[in-house]
């Protein structure tokens, strides 16, 4: 992994042009490594994620017996035609919210003794709703302080199917994680969704990527999933890049006026994130859209549109990004209905409206929103922003870096996460050095 320094200095430097590949998307590289480490044969992984996540799922796997030889971005994964061969394992998923949520449905498709840990924040998280499900399939899951969070130990007889009635308010990772291991279930699995699902583009992700090894899903549009027993089936599998490593680049275009092109992306992705570029063409922004790639450029001076609310329920993650960018909106932005980026890697709402606040901005903060003022005052010293251990923080206030002074991001290694050659990548970009 790349070192980092303990702080890092962003400086503007005008509109900003140039072409990068970004990294694998995170949620598909993970979606393919479950799907592949279930399935009969071998599974090539091409342009698979290189970074902290991608590799605690690796190590986890590698520890329930499923074999994954990795070259570069090239994952071979020998698949366990079934649920995973070990019968004990104690897996180490340290701030991997999405390993966690879909191992610990794939483990409890086995026999035996598991327990699933993480770091810190980690054990802060919520998990009961799918410790509810999978018992309710059968399963003996716990969390082993009571709580409702890591760490969670499963004594796993198999899955025997079964209805049940999940809550559709929380994370789409609960439910993903049920959809991925549902084929193995002895019997079907029908999952009936409660309330207004979060996230709609990654469960679309999912089923997509159930079909892609093999598995068809019924569905009644968000409000119910059906999976009877099957097998999922190895094959070779391209990953696309990752919209939300790609839009800290279409932000910094954005705001300054700049052009980026993302060559590993294109009109055709399942990737919900993805959306954020067509928010930035309604706030100014040219967007051209390739099978392959896809283009931002910013409007002259980074003179964006604001004035304008955007409900981002189904790209939550994206709501960082645009808050940084509403700084240089004409007027105030609202971003709305992403109450659960509160319960991500750290509160999210609160550390960017603390951030945001740190540079000058007003921002005005609700149970699910945010709505930020445009910044007229750039701050004249040098203002450390804190990153709280959660690497979009610390990619998305680096797009501030790119039109105003005296931006210090503090633990940039946090980026390690999704994305390690991020600063490498971002400043290459800002100086025209990436042509």
């Amino acid at each position: 992994m790349v070192r980092l320094p303990p702080t890092i200095a962003i400086g503007p430097q005008g509109a900003a042009r140039g072409a990068l590949r970004v990294p694998g998307s995170k949620s598909l590289t993970n979606r393919a490594l479950i799907t592949a480490a279930l399935a009969e044969g071998e599974t090539l992984l091409r342009g698979a994620l290189v970074a902290e996540d991608s590799e605690v799922m690796l190590r986890a796997l590698g520890a329930l017996g499923v074999r994954v030889e990795a070259v570069g971005s090239e994952l071979r994964v020998h698949g366990a035609a079934g649920p995973a061969p070990a019968h004990a394992a104690d897996l180490d998923l340290r701030l991997s919210g999405t390993s966690l949520r879909f191992l610990v449905a794939m483990v409890a498709l086995g026999r035996g003794r598991f327990r699933l840990d993480g770091n810190e924040r980690m054990r802060e998280r919520p998990i009961q709703e799918s410790l509810d499900a999978l018992n309710a399939l059968g399963a003996n899951a716990v969390s082993e302080q009571a709580n409702g969070c890591p760490p969670v130990v499963v004594e796993a007889h198999g899955l025997k199917g079964g209805e049940l009635v999940v809550r559709g308010d929380r994370s789409s990772q609960f439910l993903s994680g049920l959809l991925l291991s549902a084929p193995y279930a002895r019997g079907p699995v029908t999952l009936k969704v409660t309330g207004e699902l979060l996230s709609k583009p990654f469960i679309d992700m999912t089923i997509d990527m159930m079909r892609d090894f093999g598995v068809n899903v019924l569905r009644d549009g968000y409000r119910s999933f059906s999976v009877v027993p099957t097998k999922y089936g190895a094959r070779d599998y391209q990953v696309e890049g990752d919209a939300m490593a790609a839009g800290y680049f279409w932000a910094a275009a954005a705001v300054t006026g700049g052009q980026v092109t993302i060559s590993n992306l294109g009109r055709n992705t399942r990737q919900g994130d993805a959306r954020l570029a067509s928010v930035l063409e309604e706030m100014g922004c040219e967007v051209a859209w390739g099978d392959d790639q896809v283009s931002v450029r910013g409007p002259r001076g980074g003179r964006l549109r604001g004035g304008q609310s955007f409900d981002l329920n189904d790209m939550p993650d994206q709501a960082q990004t645009l808050a940084v960018v509403a700084l240089f909106a004409d007027a105030p932005v609202r971003i709305f209905d992403v109450g659960n980026m509160r319960i991500k890697e750290t509160d999210r709402l609160a550390a960017m409206t603390a951030e945001l606040t740190r540079l000058g901005a007003l921002v005005e903060e609700g149970d699910s929103e945010l709505t930020v003022h445009p910044l007229t005052t750039p701050p004249e010293a040098p203002v450390a922003l804190e990153t709280y251990g959660d690497h979009r923080m610390a990619m998305a206030l680096a797009v501030a870096g790119a039109r105003i002074p005296n931006v210090v991001i503090r633990d940039p290694g946090c980026v390690a996460k999704t994305y390690p050659r991020f600063f490498d990548d971002y400043l290459a970009y800002l100086s025209g050095a990436l042509g």
